[in-house]
């Protein structure tokens, strides 16, 4: 079952690198959300019942609810659901992404992790940070960033379920508390660039002024 959660959220991260539209990218956030959830009721190792609550809470009201509506929030009041046209083709960045999981898997082979799901994990997480690199870098609408953020926080999270329970508490609420206020903030800076200067393309920021 582990092990097929884990080929599933591979897939939604490959699957973000062949789409143009937004809300797609929303909706795998959602999903990505979702699988944490389960993925975590998994491997759960916290000895205490309040920190399994808040772990459950965080994958599935945080990340598998809240985050993907204020995604399509913004995608409505912006009136803009598909990348830039001058961004990398999406067989390209399916390219680097099949790259990124190669490079990840003989990561994960050389980690000297003992438990071979750990090392699943580890290699997962990986991946998922090449993949927020290439949305960051190869795509030029903020929304795009934003998302690429969201996939790296998600293998962040990943990453922390490999210290299992020597991962404090407080670390997993600044990672809950990093989430909601990146996203207001730059929710609130998407929609003011497209009031002022009528674009969400990267490019146009260096053009703003006081």
């Amino acid at each position: 079952m582990l092990l097929a959660l884990v080929l599933i959220y591979s897939v939604t991260l490959l699957y973000l690198c062949s789409v143009e539209r937004f809300r797609y990218y929303a909706t795998i956030i959602a999903l990505q959300g979702w699988l944490l959830f389960f993925i975590a009721l998994l491997t759960e190792t916290e000895s205490t019942t309040f920190g399994s609550i808040f772990l459950f809470t965080e994958t599935s009201i945080v990340k598998g609810i809240i985050v993907p509506y204020m995604l399509f929030s913004i995608i409505k009041k912006t009136k803009v659901n598909h990348v830039h046209r001058h961004s990398l083709p999406p067989a390209i960045t399916v390219c680097l992404a099949i790259l990124s999981l190669a490079c990840s898997v003989w990561l994960a082979n050389e980690a000297s992790f003992d438990s071979t799901l750990i090392r699943l994990i580890f290699g997962l997480s990986i991946f998922g940070v090449l993949v927020g690199l290439i949305l960051i870098t190869t795509h030029r609408r903020i929304f795009s960033h934003l998302v690429g953020f969201l996939v790296i926080e998600n293998s962040m999270f990943l990453f922390s379920m490999t210290l299992g329970a020597e991962l404090p508490i407080l670390v997993n609420i600044a990672v809950m508390l990093d989430i909601l206020v990146g996203i207001l903030l730059l929710g609130f800076v998407i929609n003011k660039v497209s009031e002022h200067a009528g674009t969400l393309n990267s490019e146009k920021l260096s053009k703003l002024k006081d």
